[in-house]
Protein backbone atom coordinates (compact mmCIF):
# COMPACT_ATOMS: atom_id res chain seq x y z
CA UNK A 1 0.00 0.00 0.00
CA UNK A 2 0.98 3.50 -1.24
CA UNK A 3 1.70 5.89 2.50
CA UNK A 4 1.33 8.92 2.80
CA UNK A 5 3.85 11.52 4.61
CA UNK A 6 3.73 15.15 5.51
CA UNK A 7 5.15 17.23 7.57
CA UNK A 8 4.72 16.46 11.87
CA UNK A 9 3.35 12.76 10.84
CA UNK A 10 5.61 10.82 13.15
CA UNK A 11 4.64 13.14 16.28
CA UNK A 12 1.11 12.57 15.54
CA UNK A 13 1.10 9.39 14.98
CA UNK A 14 -0.02 8.01 18.64
CA UNK A 15 -0.94 11.50 20.05
CA UNK A 16 -4.05 10.32 20.75
CA UNK A 17 -2.94 7.81 23.42
CA UNK A 18 -1.38 10.60 25.34
CA UNK A 19 -4.36 13.01 24.94
CA UNK A 20 -5.37 13.21 29.15
CA UNK A 21 -8.92 12.19 30.37
CA UNK A 22 -10.99 14.62 30.94
CA UNK A 23 -13.90 14.99 33.07
CA UNK A 24 -17.55 15.78 31.35
CA UNK A 25 -19.16 18.51 33.52
CA UNK A 26 -23.46 18.26 33.26
CA UNK A 27 -24.89 21.62 32.68
CA UNK A 28 -28.45 20.87 33.53
CA UNK A 29 -29.41 24.79 32.37
CA UNK A 30 -28.22 23.77 28.83
CA UNK A 31 -29.76 20.59 28.40
CA UNK A 32 -33.02 19.71 27.63
CA UNK A 33 -34.13 16.48 29.79
CA UNK A 34 -35.25 15.54 33.41
CA UNK A 35 -32.20 13.70 34.33
CA UNK A 36 -28.57 15.12 32.56
CA UNK A 37 -26.47 11.52 31.84
CA UNK A 38 -24.41 10.51 29.46
CA UNK A 39 -26.43 7.49 27.76
CA UNK A 40 -28.79 10.76 26.52
CA UNK A 41 -28.43 12.52 23.09
CA UNK A 42 -25.50 14.37 23.87
CA UNK A 43 -23.83 17.60 23.40
CA UNK A 44 -20.34 18.16 24.33
CA UNK A 45 -19.26 21.39 24.21
CA UNK A 46 -15.01 21.79 23.90
CA UNK A 47 -11.90 20.84 21.75
CA UNK A 48 -13.20 17.19 19.70
CA UNK A 49 -9.80 15.57 20.41
CA UNK A 50 -10.02 15.79 24.09
CA UNK A 51 -14.01 15.19 23.64
CA UNK A 52 -13.48 12.29 22.16
CA UNK A 53 -10.80 10.96 24.29
CA UNK A 54 -13.86 11.63 27.49
CA UNK A 55 -16.64 9.63 25.85
CA UNK A 56 -13.94 6.67 24.68
CA UNK A 57 -15.08 4.77 27.98
CA UNK A 58 -18.72 4.97 27.61
CA UNK A 59 -19.03 4.63 23.75
CA UNK A 60 -15.47 2.57 22.20
CA UNK A 61 -17.36 0.24 20.03
CA UNK A 62 -20.82 1.15 20.34
CA UNK A 63 -21.39 3.65 17.35
CA UNK A 64 -23.09 2.53 14.08
CA UNK A 65 -22.78 5.36 12.49
CA UNK A 66 -20.41 8.42 12.10
CA UNK A 67 -20.91 11.90 9.91
CA UNK A 68 -18.44 14.33 9.88
CA UNK A 69 -18.08 17.97 7.68
CA UNK A 70 -14.71 18.49 8.23
CA UNK A 71 -12.80 21.88 8.08
CA UNK A 72 -12.20 21.82 4.19
CA UNK A 73 -9.01 23.89 4.21
CA UNK A 74 -9.71 25.95 1.35
CA UNK A 75 -7.74 28.97 2.98
CA UNK A 76 -10.38 30.96 3.72
CA UNK A 77 -12.37 29.39 6.72
CA UNK A 78 -9.53 30.65 9.39
CA UNK A 79 -9.24 27.00 11.02
CA UNK A 80 -6.63 27.07 14.08
CA UNK A 81 -4.24 24.25 15.20
CA UNK A 82 -4.81 23.48 18.48
CA UNK A 83 -2.98 20.40 19.41
CA UNK A 84 -0.72 20.58 22.21
CA UNK A 85 1.97 18.31 20.18
CA UNK A 86 5.10 18.24 22.39
CA UNK A 87 7.42 19.38 19.32
CA UNK A 88 8.81 22.74 18.81
CA UNK A 89 7.86 22.49 15.30
CA UNK A 90 4.66 21.68 16.08
CA UNK A 91 4.63 24.33 19.52
CA UNK A 92 4.83 26.81 16.52
CA UNK A 93 1.83 26.07 14.87
CA UNK A 94 -0.73 26.75 18.06
CA UNK A 95 -3.14 29.32 17.75
CA UNK A 96 -2.26 30.27 13.89
CA UNK A 97 -5.05 30.55 11.65
CA UNK A 98 -4.33 28.36 8.78
CA UNK A 99 -5.05 30.38 5.46
CA UNK A 100 -4.06 30.14 1.95
CA UNK A 101 -0.67 31.55 1.69
CA UNK A 102 0.46 29.01 4.54
CA UNK A 103 2.65 26.61 3.09
CA UNK A 104 2.39 24.27 5.72
CA UNK A 105 -1.88 24.62 5.70
CA UNK A 106 -1.83 20.98 4.48
CA UNK A 107 0.75 19.43 6.76
CA UNK A 108 -1.25 21.37 9.22
CA UNK A 109 -4.80 19.84 8.23
CA UNK A 110 -2.94 16.38 8.19
CA UNK A 111 -1.85 16.33 11.38
CA UNK A 112 -5.22 17.49 12.87
CA UNK A 113 -7.18 14.85 11.38
CA UNK A 114 -4.89 11.90 12.08
CA UNK A 115 -5.29 11.56 15.72
CA UNK A 116 -8.67 12.26 15.42
CA UNK A 117 -9.38 9.67 12.85
CA UNK A 118 -7.78 7.07 15.04
CA UNK A 119 -10.18 7.87 18.00
CA UNK A 120 -13.37 7.88 15.76
CA UNK A 121 -12.46 4.37 14.63
CA UNK A 122 -12.51 3.08 18.19
CA UNK A 123 -15.90 4.34 18.66
CA UNK A 124 -17.57 1.88 15.69
CA UNK A 125 -19.57 -1.00 15.93
CA UNK A 126 -17.82 -3.89 13.70
CA UNK A 127 -20.15 -3.50 11.31
CA UNK A 128 -20.51 0.34 11.39
CA UNK A 129 -19.21 2.94 8.69
CA UNK A 130 -18.24 6.76 9.13
CA UNK A 131 -18.73 9.24 6.23
CA UNK A 132 -17.08 12.59 5.92
CA UNK A 133 -17.61 15.06 3.55
CA UNK A 134 -14.72 16.90 1.92
CA UNK A 135 -14.22 18.70 -1.33
CA UNK A 136 -11.43 18.69 -3.61
CA UNK A 137 -9.10 20.68 -1.23
CA UNK A 138 -8.11 17.52 0.77
CA UNK A 139 -10.50 14.55 -0.65
CA UNK A 140 -7.05 13.14 -2.02
CA UNK A 141 -5.23 13.48 0.75
CA UNK A 142 -8.40 12.38 3.11
CA UNK A 143 -8.44 9.20 0.98
CA UNK A 144 -4.64 8.08 1.35
CA UNK A 145 -4.77 9.07 5.30
CA UNK A 146 -7.63 6.99 5.57
CA UNK A 147 -6.12 4.29 3.64
CA UNK A 148 -4.10 4.37 6.90
CA UNK A 149 -5.92 4.94 9.72
CA UNK A 150 -9.03 2.55 8.09
CA UNK A 151 -7.02 0.19 5.67
CA UNK A 152 -7.80 0.32 2.34
CA UNK A 153 -9.56 -2.44 2.15
CA UNK A 154 -12.56 -1.07 4.20
CA UNK A 155 -13.03 1.57 1.56
CA UNK A 156 -16.63 1.76 0.84
CA UNK A 157 -17.62 4.21 -1.64
CA UNK A 158 -17.60 8.21 -2.11
CA UNK A 159 -20.56 9.72 -3.43
CA UNK A 160 -21.11 12.66 -5.17
CA UNK A 161 -23.18 15.14 -3.96
CA UNK A 162 -24.29 17.77 -5.85
CA UNK A 163 -24.51 21.06 -3.24
CA UNK A 164 -25.17 23.77 -6.30
CA UNK A 165 -27.97 23.88 -8.82
CA UNK A 166 -26.96 26.44 -10.87
CA UNK A 167 -23.73 27.48 -12.33
CA UNK A 168 -21.37 30.52 -11.26
CA UNK A 169 -20.75 32.77 -14.07
CA UNK A 170 -17.70 34.21 -12.17
CA UNK A 171 -15.90 30.83 -11.96
CA UNK A 172 -12.07 30.92 -13.43
CA UNK A 173 -12.33 27.47 -15.56
CA UNK A 174 -15.43 25.55 -14.12
CA UNK A 175 -17.97 25.85 -11.94
CA UNK A 176 -17.33 23.57 -8.84
CA UNK A 177 -21.19 22.27 -7.80
CA UNK A 178 -20.39 19.33 -6.30
CA UNK A 179 -18.46 17.78 -3.03
CA UNK A 180 -17.54 14.10 -1.83
CA UNK A 181 -18.85 11.99 0.92
CA UNK A 182 -15.71 9.41 1.59
CA UNK A 183 -16.82 6.45 3.22
CA UNK A 184 -14.94 3.47 5.06
CA UNK A 185 -15.88 0.87 7.36
CA UNK A 186 -14.72 -0.46 10.54
CA UNK A 187 -15.05 -3.80 9.02
CA UNK A 188 -15.92 -4.41 5.35
CA UNK A 189 -16.79 -8.04 5.95
CA UNK A 190 -19.38 -6.74 8.19
CA UNK A 191 -21.38 -3.66 7.25
CA UNK A 192 -24.39 -3.39 5.45
CA UNK A 193 -25.22 -0.31 3.60
CA UNK A 194 -29.19 -0.12 3.77
CA UNK A 195 -31.10 -0.07 0.18
CA UNK A 196 -33.42 2.77 0.10
CA UNK A 197 -37.24 2.85 -0.06
CA UNK A 198 -38.71 3.21 -3.62
CA UNK A 199 -40.33 6.20 -5.24
CA UNK A 200 -43.87 6.27 -6.86
CA UNK A 201 -41.50 7.50 -10.30
CA UNK A 202 -39.14 3.85 -9.70
CA UNK A 203 -42.46 1.82 -9.22
CA UNK A 204 -43.92 3.68 -12.35
CA UNK A 205 -41.44 1.79 -14.18
CA UNK A 206 -43.11 -1.38 -13.85
CA UNK A 207 -46.09 -2.87 -15.50
CA UNK A 208 -48.15 -5.82 -16.52
CA UNK A 209 -48.08 -5.91 -20.12
CA UNK A 210 -49.11 -10.04 -20.22
CA UNK A 211 -51.02 -9.99 -16.86
CA UNK A 212 -48.41 -11.83 -15.16
CA UNK A 213 -50.54 -13.44 -11.93
CA UNK A 214 -47.30 -12.55 -9.78
CA UNK A 215 -47.78 -8.65 -10.29
CA UNK A 216 -46.15 -5.51 -12.12
CA UNK A 217 -43.17 -6.07 -13.58
CA UNK A 218 -40.61 -4.77 -15.92
CA UNK A 219 -38.37 -6.23 -17.93
CA UNK A 220 -33.94 -6.10 -18.18
CA UNK A 221 -31.57 -7.05 -20.45
CA UNK A 222 -30.31 -10.80 -20.27
CA UNK A 223 -26.82 -9.98 -22.29
CA UNK A 224 -23.48 -9.42 -20.95
CA UNK A 225 -21.10 -7.12 -22.44
CA UNK A 226 -18.16 -9.61 -22.62
CA UNK A 227 -18.14 -13.07 -24.13
CA UNK A 228 -17.86 -15.97 -21.73
CA UNK A 229 -18.00 -19.56 -23.32
CA UNK A 230 -20.71 -20.72 -20.95
CA UNK A 231 -22.98 -18.36 -21.64
CA UNK A 232 -22.62 -18.61 -25.84
CA UNK A 233 -25.54 -20.64 -26.49
CA UNK A 234 -28.58 -20.77 -29.06
CA UNK A 235 -31.94 -19.48 -27.73
CA UNK A 236 -34.94 -20.16 -29.60
CA UNK A 237 -38.14 -18.35 -29.15
CA UNK A 238 -41.76 -19.67 -28.77
CA UNK A 239 -42.34 -18.34 -32.73
CA UNK A 240 -39.29 -20.25 -33.26
CA UNK A 241 -37.27 -17.56 -33.65
CA UNK A 242 -33.51 -18.48 -33.05
CA UNK A 243 -31.20 -16.49 -30.99
CA UNK A 244 -27.66 -15.47 -30.77
CA UNK A 245 -25.71 -13.15 -28.27
CA UNK A 246 -24.26 -10.86 -30.77
CA UNK A 247 -20.16 -11.08 -31.63
CA UNK A 248 -18.42 -9.49 -27.98
CA UNK A 249 -21.28 -10.72 -25.57
CA UNK A 250 -22.84 -13.35 -23.82
CA UNK A 251 -25.74 -14.18 -22.17
CA UNK A 252 -26.27 -13.64 -18.35
CA UNK A 253 -26.80 -17.00 -17.49
CA UNK A 254 -25.47 -20.30 -17.95
CA UNK A 255 -27.89 -22.61 -19.98
CA UNK A 256 -28.76 -24.97 -17.19
CA UNK A 257 -29.64 -21.85 -15.37
CA UNK A 258 -31.83 -20.27 -18.14
CA UNK A 259 -33.95 -23.31 -18.43
CA UNK A 260 -35.21 -22.80 -14.56
CA UNK A 261 -36.07 -19.22 -15.13
CA UNK A 262 -38.18 -20.13 -18.46
CA UNK A 263 -39.82 -22.88 -16.89
CA UNK A 264 -40.65 -20.17 -13.67
CA UNK A 265 -42.33 -18.30 -16.48
CA UNK A 266 -39.26 -15.32 -15.90
CA UNK A 267 -38.35 -15.17 -19.39
CA UNK A 268 -40.16 -12.50 -21.44
CA UNK A 269 -40.11 -12.47 -25.69
CA UNK A 270 -42.01 -9.81 -26.09
CA UNK A 271 -45.76 -9.13 -27.18
CA UNK A 272 -45.29 -11.34 -30.76
CA UNK A 273 -43.34 -14.28 -29.03
CA UNK A 274 -40.19 -13.73 -31.43
CA UNK A 275 -38.02 -10.78 -29.63
CA UNK A 276 -34.88 -10.95 -28.16
CA UNK A 277 -35.04 -12.69 -24.66
CA UNK A 278 -35.36 -10.59 -21.87
CA UNK A 279 -35.69 -11.41 -17.67
CA UNK A 280 -38.79 -10.10 -16.23
CA UNK A 281 -37.87 -8.50 -12.79
CA UNK A 282 -41.11 -8.02 -10.69
CA UNK A 283 -41.77 -4.98 -8.10
CA UNK A 284 -42.23 -7.32 -5.20
CA UNK A 285 -38.73 -8.50 -5.47
CA UNK A 286 -37.18 -4.65 -5.35
CA UNK A 287 -39.14 -3.44 -2.67
CA UNK A 288 -35.68 -1.09 -2.12
CA UNK A 289 -33.67 0.30 -4.08
CA UNK A 290 -29.90 0.33 -4.45
CA UNK A 291 -28.45 3.77 -4.11
CA UNK A 292 -26.16 5.38 -6.75
CA UNK A 293 -22.86 7.47 -5.75
CA UNK A 294 -23.99 10.08 -7.71
CA UNK A 295 -26.20 12.67 -5.56
CA UNK A 296 -27.99 14.71 -7.95
CA UNK A 297 -31.55 14.60 -6.58
CA UNK A 298 -32.30 17.58 -4.99
CA UNK A 299 -35.77 16.81 -3.95
CA UNK A 300 -34.34 13.97 -2.08
CA UNK A 301 -30.90 14.85 -0.71
CA UNK A 302 -31.31 18.77 -0.40
CA UNK A 303 -28.69 21.85 -1.82
CA UNK A 304 -26.61 23.84 -0.41
CA UNK A 305 -29.34 26.94 -0.20
CA UNK A 306 -31.88 24.70 1.01
CA UNK A 307 -29.36 24.07 4.02
CA UNK A 308 -29.16 27.75 4.55
CA UNK A 309 -33.60 28.61 4.26
CA UNK A 310 -33.63 25.65 7.03
CA UNK A 311 -31.84 27.50 9.28
CA UNK A 312 -32.94 31.00 8.57
CA UNK A 313 -36.44 28.90 9.37
CA UNK A 314 -35.09 28.13 12.58
CA UNK A 315 -33.76 31.48 13.68
CA UNK A 316 -35.17 34.04 11.94
CA UNK A 317 -34.13 37.11 14.51
CA UNK A 318 -30.83 36.69 13.25
CA UNK A 319 -29.27 37.69 9.98
CA UNK A 320 -25.95 35.57 9.94
CA UNK A 321 -26.05 31.88 11.46
CA UNK A 322 -24.07 29.93 10.09
CA UNK A 323 -21.67 29.57 6.89
CA UNK A 324 -21.51 26.46 5.13
CA UNK A 325 -24.37 24.23 6.94
CA UNK A 326 -25.55 20.69 5.44
CA UNK A 327 -29.32 20.14 4.52
CA UNK A 328 -31.17 18.23 6.54
CA UNK A 329 -32.07 15.45 3.78
CA UNK A 330 -28.25 15.01 2.92
CA UNK A 331 -27.85 13.86 6.48
CA UNK A 332 -30.87 11.82 6.43
CA UNK A 333 -30.02 10.23 3.18
CA UNK A 334 -26.72 8.85 4.70
CA UNK A 335 -28.09 7.97 8.11
CA UNK A 336 -30.76 5.59 6.22
CA UNK A 337 -27.77 3.85 4.52
CA UNK A 338 -25.36 3.69 7.39
CA UNK A 339 -27.60 3.08 10.57
CA UNK A 340 -30.92 0.82 12.02
CA UNK A 341 -33.59 2.18 14.12
CA UNK A 342 -31.59 1.99 17.41
CA UNK A 343 -27.93 3.03 16.27
CA UNK A 344 -26.16 5.96 17.86
CA UNK A 345 -24.85 8.08 15.25
CA UNK A 346 -21.65 10.45 15.95
CA UNK A 347 -20.85 13.66 15.09
CA UNK A 348 -17.58 15.10 15.81
CA UNK A 349 -17.32 18.80 13.95
CA UNK A 350 -21.34 19.26 15.46
CA UNK A 351 -21.12 23.02 13.81
CA UNK A 352 -24.71 23.71 13.58
CA UNK A 353 -26.39 20.98 14.85
CA UNK A 354 -27.67 19.16 11.42
CA UNK A 355 -27.09 16.04 12.46
CA UNK A 356 -29.01 15.94 15.36
CA UNK A 357 -31.75 17.33 13.55
CA UNK A 358 -31.61 15.04 11.57
CA UNK A 359 -31.27 12.00 13.77
CA UNK A 360 -34.75 13.66 15.36
CA UNK A 361 -36.35 13.72 12.02
CA UNK A 362 -35.88 10.20 11.09
CA UNK A 363 -37.08 9.07 14.82
CA UNK A 364 -40.06 10.82 13.85
CA UNK A 365 -41.38 9.55 10.98
CA UNK A 366 -40.45 5.75 11.57
CA UNK A 367 -41.09 5.70 15.09
CA UNK A 368 -37.45 5.00 15.64
CA UNK A 369 -34.81 4.95 18.89
CA UNK A 370 -31.93 6.51 17.15
CA UNK A 371 -29.40 8.38 19.19
CA UNK A 372 -26.61 11.29 18.73
CA UNK A 373 -23.28 12.78 19.83
CA UNK A 374 -22.53 15.74 19.06
CA UNK A 375 -19.09 17.31 19.72
CA UNK A 376 -18.25 21.24 19.05
CA UNK A 377 -15.46 23.17 19.96
CA UNK A 378 -16.71 26.63 19.41
CA UNK A 379 -18.45 29.48 21.39
CA UNK A 380 -21.58 28.63 19.74
CA UNK A 381 -22.08 25.14 20.49
CA UNK A 382 -24.83 26.33 23.12
CA UNK A 383 -26.36 29.31 21.12
CA UNK A 384 -26.79 27.73 17.88
CA UNK A 385 -25.81 23.98 17.86
CA UNK A 386 -27.44 23.19 20.96
CA UNK A 387 -30.34 26.04 20.65
CA UNK A 388 -31.07 24.17 16.84
CA UNK A 389 -31.54 21.04 18.89
CA UNK A 390 -34.10 22.56 21.69
CA UNK A 391 -36.32 24.31 19.03
CA UNK A 392 -36.80 21.78 16.71
CA UNK A 393 -37.37 19.15 19.90
CA UNK A 394 -39.78 21.71 20.85
CA UNK A 395 -41.21 23.03 17.55
CA UNK A 396 -40.83 25.79 15.27
CA UNK A 397 -44.01 27.88 14.43
CA UNK A 398 -42.77 29.12 10.87
CA UNK A 399 -41.75 25.99 9.65
CA UNK A 400 -42.65 24.65 6.55
CA UNK A 401 -42.74 20.93 7.79
CA UNK A 402 -45.87 20.10 9.70
CA UNK A 403 -43.49 17.39 11.76
CA UNK A 404 -41.07 20.28 12.79
CA UNK A 405 -43.68 22.53 13.43
CA UNK A 406 -45.28 20.28 15.79
CA UNK A 407 -41.98 19.51 17.42
CA UNK A 408 -40.07 16.36 16.45
CA UNK A 409 -39.29 15.41 20.49
CA UNK A 410 -37.03 14.01 22.36
CA UNK A 411 -34.10 14.93 25.10
CA UNK A 412 -30.70 15.57 25.41
CA UNK A 413 -27.79 16.11 28.29
CA UNK A 414 -24.99 19.33 27.56
CA UNK A 415 -21.61 18.68 28.49
CA UNK A 416 -18.71 20.77 29.41
CA UNK A 417 -15.56 19.50 28.86
CA UNK A 418 -13.76 20.01 32.32
CA UNK A 419 -10.52 19.35 33.55
CA UNK A 420 -7.92 16.92 32.61
CA UNK A 421 -7.74 13.80 35.01
CA UNK A 422 -4.24 14.12 36.39
CA UNK A 423 -3.38 10.44 38.06
CA UNK A 424 -0.28 12.00 39.48
CA UNK A 425 -2.46 14.72 41.37
CA UNK A 426 -3.36 12.06 43.68
CA UNK A 427 -0.19 11.85 45.05
CA UNK A 428 -0.17 15.26 45.94
CA UNK A 429 -4.18 15.76 46.37
CA UNK A 430 -4.78 18.67 43.41
CA UNK A 431 -7.57 18.01 41.50
CA UNK A 432 -9.01 14.79 42.61
CA UNK A 433 -11.67 13.61 40.01
CA UNK A 434 -15.23 12.49 41.68
CA UNK A 435 -15.27 8.73 42.63
CA UNK A 436 -17.56 8.23 39.49
CA UNK A 437 -14.95 10.19 36.74
CA UNK A 438 -12.10 7.87 37.94
CA UNK A 439 -13.97 4.75 37.97
CA UNK A 440 -14.69 5.67 34.71
CA UNK A 441 -11.27 5.98 33.93
CA UNK A 442 -9.45 2.87 35.34
CA UNK A 443 -12.21 0.71 33.89
CA UNK A 444 -11.71 1.10 30.61
CA UNK A 445 -7.90 1.78 30.73
CA UNK A 446 -7.90 -1.47 32.11
CA UNK A 447 -10.03 -3.38 30.42
CA UNK A 448 -10.91 -1.46 26.90
CA UNK A 449 -14.46 -2.67 28.05
CA UNK A 450 -17.92 -0.20 27.58
CA UNK A 451 -18.35 1.53 31.04
CA UNK A 452 -21.63 1.20 32.54
CA UNK A 453 -21.74 3.96 35.16
CA UNK A 454 -25.20 2.17 36.51
CA UNK A 455 -23.35 -1.01 37.72
CA UNK A 456 -21.29 1.25 40.12
CA UNK A 457 -21.58 0.42 43.62
CA UNK A 458 -19.66 2.76 45.61
CA UNK A 459 -20.33 1.67 49.15
CA UNK A 460 -18.97 -2.12 48.47
CA UNK A 461 -16.50 0.27 46.00
CA UNK A 462 -17.29 -2.33 42.83
CA UNK A 463 -16.53 -0.44 39.65
CA UNK A 464 -17.73 -3.30 37.00
CA UNK A 465 -17.13 -6.26 35.48
CA UNK A 466 -15.46 -7.10 32.23
CA UNK A 467 -14.71 -10.16 30.04
CA UNK A 468 -11.96 -11.63 32.98
CA UNK A 469 -12.52 -9.55 35.74
CA UNK A 470 -14.48 -8.01 38.36
CA UNK A 471 -13.29 -4.59 39.04
CA UNK A 472 -13.11 -2.88 42.20
CA UNK A 473 -11.22 0.62 43.59
CA UNK A 474 -10.55 1.58 47.03
CA UNK A 475 -11.20 5.78 46.55
CA UNK A 476 -12.27 9.07 47.83
CA UNK A 477 -11.27 12.29 46.51
CA UNK A 478 -9.84 13.27 50.18
CA UNK A 479 -6.22 13.25 51.18
CA UNK A 480 -6.71 11.76 54.17
CA UNK A 481 -8.61 9.24 53.31
CA UNK A 482 -6.11 8.25 50.96
CA UNK A 483 -3.51 8.35 53.24
CA UNK A 484 -4.77 6.10 55.27
CA UNK A 485 -6.79 3.30 52.86
CA UNK A 486 -5.14 0.15 51.52
CA UNK A 487 -6.10 -3.39 50.68
CA UNK A 488 -6.22 -5.34 53.77
CA UNK A 489 -7.30 -8.74 54.28
CA UNK A 490 -10.43 -7.47 55.83
CA UNK A 491 -11.23 -5.53 52.55
CA UNK A 492 -10.13 -8.36 50.62
CA UNK A 493 -12.45 -10.72 52.44
CA UNK A 494 -14.85 -8.47 51.95
CA UNK A 495 -15.33 -8.45 48.62
CA UNK A 496 -17.63 -10.80 47.98
CA UNK A 497 -17.66 -14.18 47.07
CA UNK A 498 -14.86 -15.71 44.85
CA UNK A 499 -16.23 -16.70 41.27
CA UNK A 500 -14.75 -17.61 38.50
CA UNK A 501 -13.49 -14.10 37.45
CA UNK A 502 -10.10 -12.41 39.01
CA UNK A 503 -10.81 -9.51 40.53
CA UNK A 504 -8.66 -6.36 39.55
CA UNK A 505 -8.19 -4.28 43.06
CA UNK A 506 -7.12 -0.49 43.02
CA UNK A 507 -5.92 1.42 45.84
CA UNK A 508 -3.32 3.67 47.26
CA UNK A 509 -1.45 0.80 48.65
CA UNK A 510 -2.03 -2.53 49.70
CA UNK A 511 -1.01 -4.56 53.43
CA UNK A 512 -1.49 -8.19 51.38
CA UNK A 513 1.68 -10.46 49.79
CA UNK A 514 1.63 -12.60 46.84
CA UNK A 515 0.51 -15.57 48.22
CA UNK A 516 -2.51 -13.78 49.93
CA UNK A 517 -3.46 -11.73 46.45
CA UNK A 518 -3.74 -15.20 44.93
CA UNK A 519 -5.40 -16.76 47.13
CA UNK A 520 -8.31 -14.39 46.84
CA UNK A 521 -7.84 -14.16 42.78
CA UNK A 522 -6.68 -10.38 43.40
CA UNK A 523 -4.50 -8.75 40.76
CA UNK A 524 -3.29 -5.49 42.74
CA UNK A 525 -3.15 -2.28 41.01
CA UNK A 526 -1.25 0.53 42.78
CA UNK A 527 -3.10 4.52 41.94
CA UNK A 528 -2.07 5.74 39.96
CA UNK A 529 1.06 4.21 38.37
CA UNK A 530 -0.41 0.78 37.38
CA UNK A 531 -3.34 1.96 35.80
CA UNK A 532 -2.12 0.22 32.38
CA UNK A 533 -1.02 -2.93 34.02
CA UNK A 534 -3.60 -5.29 32.31
CA UNK A 535 -3.70 -3.42 29.04
CA UNK A 536 0.00 -3.87 28.71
Amino acid sequence: MATLDFKGKALVQNYHLSVKYHELVPKRDRSLTDKVRLDDNLIIHGDNLKALKALLPTYAGKVKCIYVDVPYNTGNEGWVYNDNVNSPMIQEWLGKAVDRDDLTRHDKWLCMMTPRLKLLREFLTDDGVIFISIDDNEVHRLRCLMDEVFGEDNFVTTPIWQKKYGAKSDSKFLSESHEFIVCYARNIEKVAINHLPRTEEQDARYKNPDSDSRGVWTSGDLLRNEARDYAIYEIVSPGGKKHWPPKGTSWRFTKEKFKELLAEKRIWFGEDGNNVPRLKRFLSDVAKSVPATTWWEHKDVGHSDEAKKEIRELFPEREEIYATPKPVRLIKRILSLGCDENSIVMDAFGGSGTTAHAVLALNKEDGGNRKFILVECEDYADSITAERVRRVIKGVKGASDENLKKGLGGTFSYFELGKAIELDSILDGKNLPSYLELARYVFYTATGEEFDERKVNEKRSFVGESNTHEVYLFYQPDMDYLKKTALTLERAENLGKIKDKRRLVFAPTKYLDQEQLDALRIDFAQLPFEIYKLAQ
